[in-house]
Formats: C-alpha cells, structure tokens, sequence
C-alpha cells in the first residue's frame, strides 16, 4: 500500500456580488490539475503528491462526489461553513469521503 497523505479537505465557497467562490467540483479540478502540473515537471519523485492525485481522481469519479455536491450546495446556500475530508480509511485503506460543517470564523456575519 502507498504511503503519503493520509486526509485532505476541500472547502467550497458560495459565490456572493462581493466574493468569487468556487463550487467542490471546479476546486476538485483546480487542485488535481495543480497536481498534475507539479508532477508532469518531474523534478523529482513526489510520493504524498501521487497519493494526493489518486485520492482525487478517486473522489471526482465516485459515485459519491454528486450527493456530496449537491449537499455542499445547499448548505453553503444556507450560509453555513462547509468542507469535505477526502483521507484513506486506515483500516481498510479504502478512499472515503466526508461533509464536515465548521464553525463560522470571527469575522464571518451570521
């Protein structure tokens, strides 16, 4: 089993007249793509780097990542703070993937 990054999280902002936000699915891409490009430059061999692109590759193609959007959607629409945790299961080293609602940060309205 390949070692290296063990979990990740993926914070998807709703977009407002005031602030761009990225939906998960175009952050997903964003980052697998920052992925690909430090691996393709190939400067030298990056373990936790792999590890990363395959959770992602993993996460983008899961039956999972279309429920787990359109929930993310509809909290964010709700006003809530909200992130999902792309890690490996240590006991089965399985992908798995999870919704987290964060506290809002100090500065954040109600």
């Amino acid at each position: 089993m390949k070692h290296g990054v063990r979990s990740f999280e993926l914070e998807p902002q709703y977009s407002t007249n005031e602030i761009a936000g990225k939906c998960l699915k175009c952050l997903g891409e964003q980052e697998l793509n920052f992925c690909l490009r430090e691996l393709l430059r190939g400067d030298h061999e990056d373990e936790e780097l792999e590890r990363r692109y395959e959770l992602l590759v993993g996460f983008l193609t899961s039956p999972d990542f279309e429920p787990l959007r359109r929930e993310s959607e509809r909290l964010l629409s709700e006003g809530k703070r909200v992130a999902v945790r792309v890690e490996n299961d240590e006991v089965t080293g399985k992908p798995r993937y999870r919704l987290i609602i964060k506290p809002k940060q100090y500065n954040e309205e109600e």
